[in-house]
This record gives structure tokens, C-alpha cells and sequence, in this order.
């Protein structure tokens, strides 16, 4: 966080580095991010990622769309557009704050995207991974996790309709959000997060979304029970 200087921010163990939350999925010879907040140029770099098929949209919220502009290196290296996923009125939002990326004469070098619709009740596929949307409330604001195979990743979200969560029995790895350990009014809260996941009931359950108001990774580690881990930067999960 600028200008904090709490214990977290002050911490030297690299789990405590949080950036904007992302992630990125590699199957086969398929790449997709979800999400492409602030930090999305220098995670793409770090995890020297060197191709993107395509970029899932959780909603329009700037700290999740503030690096699309970074796609035209993927432009340069598929020599192509980027194909970006998400509602209509995200995408409409993007086109806005993104206009000279749309704009019929385009200044040389912006980035490339082409908008693709998605539905919350319609399942898509992107290469070889097939991509089920989820329905989820951020306060009183629509967003979507994504559900592919036995992976759920769930953000900025407070709420999960009944049908929502039927869609997430038989997930292996949840990941979802929790901001802090006080109430929010529109992001889990560290125990509601747990009770999600105990009522999912997967095989593992990752927090992501962390301010540092969540406290320490080493401190919150040691209360949280068997099943339930602190995600971390460039952390890795396999399926």
C-alpha cells in the first residue's frame, strides 16, 4: 500500500509482496489470463509469458483492467488481435476508457483487441479449455468467476447465488477472494470466504484479494484450517 507503514508493507517475506490480483492458466498449448489490473506488464514479464490466447474479464473495475493496453505485445508477437471475454457491459466500459484502441482510424502501435460477448448461463470454450462463467455479486455490482474442469476462480466478490454454487460442486482447487479480517461491504471477509469454501468443499481452497489489512502470510497461515491456504505471488498450482 503507498505511503503504509505496517508490519505487512514493511515485511520482507516475498509472500507479503501482493500485487493486483490475476491469473494465469497454461493447458496444452492454450494461455489465458484472468484479469489484467495495473501490475499486468511486469507479472507478464516476471513469468516471461510469451503468448495469450485470450483474456477472461471478471468486470470492469480498474484495478482488474488497467493493463489491457499492454496487449500489443501480444499483437507483435501473434501478429493478430487479442481476443478479450466478457459481459457487454464490461466490454462497453472498455471500449470507452480504451477508445483509441477502437477508434476506426487507430494511432500506429495501439493495442489490438477483439470483444467477445460472453452470457452468465452460456459455457464457452478458448483453445482446448472449456470455460464455465459464474455468477457472483461484488456489493451490488454483477461480476463473473470462471469455472475450467476442476479449477474455480472466483474475485471481488461478497455474494454467490444458490445456482452459483451449484455450479462449483466437484471443483478440486477453489480460489477466491478475501480482503481482510473485518466485514467489507463488498468483498468476502476472511471467515466468509472460509465458509465458502467449507460449503464447496474442494479439495484445496485459496485466498486471493488480500489487502494488507488481511495481516502477515506467516500469522495467517498458522489460524486457518485444514483444507484452506493463502495464495501468494507467482504461486503455482497444478491439476
Amino acid at each position: 500500500m503507498i505511503g503504509c507503514d505496517c508490519k505487512v508493507c514493511n515485511s520482507q517475506n516475498q509472500k507479503d509482496k501482493r500485487l493486483r490480483s490475476s491469473v494465469l492458466i497454461e493447458y496444452n498449448d492454450t494461455t489465458i489470463v484472468i484479469d489484467t489490473g495495473p501490475d499486468f506488464r511486469y507479472q507478464m514479464l516476471r513469468a516471461n509469458v510469451r503468448n495469450l490466447d485470450g483474456v477472461l474479464l471478471t468486470h470492469e473495475h480498474y484495478d482488474h483492467v488497467a493493463g489491457l493496453d499492454d496487449l500489443r505485445a501480444f499483437n507483435r508477437i501473434r501478429k493478430d488481435d487479442v481476443d478479450v471475454y466478457a459481459e457487454k457491459r464490461v466490454l462497453t466500459e472498455v471500449e470507452h476508457n480504451l477508445h483509441y484502441a477502437f477508434a476506426e482510424d487507430k494511432y500506429p502501435g495501439v493495442p489490438s483487441i477483439r470483444s467477445n460477448v460472453i452470457d452468465e448461463n452460456e459455457a464457452f470454450s478458448i483453445g482446448k479449455l472449456n470455460i464455465t462463467p459464474i455468477r457472483v455479486l461484488h456489493h451490488k455490482l454483477p461480476v463473473l468467476g470462471f469455472r475450467i474442469d476442476e479449477f474455480a476462480y472466483i474475485t471481488d466478490a461478497n455474494y454467490i447465488p444458490e445456482n452459483s454454487i451449484e455450479k462449483l460442486s466437484g471443483v478440486k482447487v477453489l480460489v477466491i477472494n478475501a480482503l481482510r479480517i473485518k466485514p467489507h461491504i463488498s468483498h468476502f471477509c476472511l471467515s466468509g470466504a472460509i465458509e465458502v469454501i467449507r460449503k464447496i468443499d474442494p479439495d484445496r481452497g485459496v485466498i486471493t484479494h488480500m489487502s494488507h489489512q488481511l495481516g502477515l502470510y506467516m500469522d495467517v497461515i498458522n489460524v486457518l484450517p485444514s483444507g484452506v491456504e493463502l495464495g501468494y505471488d507467482q504461486m503455482v498450482v497444478e491439476i
